[in-house]
């Protein structure tokens, strides 16, 4: 029989395995308290270092949507200023006209591949490269638009002697019907020069000057051009209107520009009742479309140029 002793020693053992059973039990108790907490705070807060990563990236996405606006701008500024500047430029230097074709289209193609496949930095940083570009091109055109202003100035009055205006009323930019350039003869039948612009238009409409100047001939009878008023606008430039049906100036008459010197007609060789329009610098016949930067828009003036393109037949 065990000893008064013996059991106590007993008891105490037990109460330390239930402690230790006890102790145990809460550990693992307040260490799933503790994964859960982590896991409940997790799905509904971020820990510092996510909100700090998230954060970081809000801001790459601001900047970058900011770069991207300030792009589209200036790509905008840039494009319209482009169009004034080569319209200015065609007028005052004659320099060749520019191909508005599928130029932006292949643009887009070649664009979207070159971009397919690089990461968000490389676009990040190319896309700031690009913007600093834009605007060092932005700012040689408005030094280069600045300095065509300044010799506009100087140019004082003589800027109302450049022909810049259609002699017809074709706001709708459909009254054109053979433009310059190697068009086939109605009557020869024969692929030939043809050194204005052809508007079908009835007979008796207004024909208006293009331009100040000073009447230089009236032909009242031709065998090909009919009825003709040439104008002489000074500093090399001239300007012819045919087949017309009645001439209201005489010759040495001073003309402005918008003013109704004639009636269109059918007069001389022509097809049907329409206007020929052409406009000489120093002598030589240039094609009178680059010559409407006063009236039209960058955008009509394109569609004028690919109704131009598209191959008309003359009327005379």
């Amino acid at each position: 029989m065990a000893t008064k002793s013996e059991i106590e020693k007993l008891r105490r053992r037990k109460r330390r395995r239930q402690n230790l059973i006890r102790a145990t039990v809460q550990l693992f108790a307040w260490a799933g308290a503790a994964v859960l907490y982590y896991m409940g705070f997790s799905l509904f807060f971020d820990t510092p270092l996510e909100y700090e990563m998230k954060h970081s990236t809000d801001a790459m996405r601001e900047q970058y949507e900011v770069l991207t606006q300030r792009y589209d701008s200036l790509q905008l500024i840039l494009e319209n200023l482009s169009e004034r500047d080569r319209s200015v430029f065609r007028t005052l230097f004659e320099s060749d006209p520019y191909d508005f074709g599928s130029e932006t289209e292949q643009g887009r193609s070649s664009t979207y591949e070159a971009v397919v496949g690089r990461s968000t930095r490389q676009l990040k940083n190319e896309l700031r490269e690009r913007t600093l570009r834009l605007e060092g091109q932005l700012d040689r055109l408005n030094a280069t638009y600045d300095e065509l202003q300044r010799r506009i100035d100087a140019a004082g009055s003589a800027r109302n002697r450049i022909p810049s205006i259609q002699p017809v009323i074709n706001k709708q930019l459909t009254l054109l019907t053979a433009s310059y350039g190697m068009r086939f003869h109605p009557f020869y039948k024969t692929l030939q020069s043809h050194q204005g612009v052809d508007y079908t238009i009835p007979e008796g409409s207004r024909v208006f000057a293009t331009a100040d100047g000073v009447v230089k001939d009236v032909a009242q009878r031709n065998s090909t051009s009919g009825q003709t008023v040439t104008i002489d606008h000074g500093n090399g430039y001239e300007t012819s209107y045919s087949h017309l049906s009645k001439i209201h100036v005489r010759k040495g008459e001073q003309v402005r520009r918008g003013d109704i010197i004639a009636l269109s007609g059918d007069t001389g060789l022509s097809l049907s009742p329409h206007l020929h329009y052409e406009v000489r610098v120093d002598g030589m016949r240039v094609d009178p479309i680059h010559y409407f930067f006063m009236e039209l828009t960058p955008a009509e003036y394109q569609r004028i140029m690919r109704i131009a393109q598209s191959g008309m037949q003359s009327f005379d």
